[in-house]
């Protein structure tokens, strides 16, 4: 999974959880005290995208869009594919917003799986017999 995808899977329901939560007025609505953790996050995504996103106006209507649409998938889908716009042409809107979410978790399940997070590198067996060769 790249680091777009990681961010846009951690970004994009926070964001929909601030719409959800105040609509179109999530645009210019100060922080709440009473709002939850997911829509203050939201609203602090938010504010960071429209701030450097170069297609201001666009990510606006997607959130209109949204607000008017309560959860519809493809005004979720539209937002997300702006975000995505936004995160792909700006590597520092890429470190600003992956510096406000938590670190995505990695997870195997099923046998034999491996999981492995973070920048590793090297040769993952799970073969039957599987030989380490390496320092040999």
């Amino acid at each position: 999974m790249s680091e777009i995808e990681i961010l846009l899977s951690q970004a994009v329901p926070a964001v929909s959880a601030a719409v959800s939560a105040y609509g179109a007025a999530v645009l210019t609505r100060a922080e709440d005290e009473a709002a939850g953790a997911t829509v203050r996050l939201g609203q602090r995504l938010l504010e960071r995208l429209r701030r450097n996103a170069p297609d201001r106006p666009a990510l606006d209507a997607a959130v209109t869009d949204l607000a008017e649409a309560e959860d519809d998938p493809d005004a979720v889908a539209a937002l997300r594919l702006r975000i995505r716009q936004a995160l792909r042409d700006s590597p520092e809107l890429r470190a600003e917003l992956a510096a406000l979410l938590p670190a995505p978790a990695v997870e195997a399940s099923g046998e034999r799986s491996v999981s492995v997070g973070g920048d590793v590198t090297g040769i993952v067996s799970t073969g039957d017999g599987a030989v380490n060769v390496v320092g040999r």
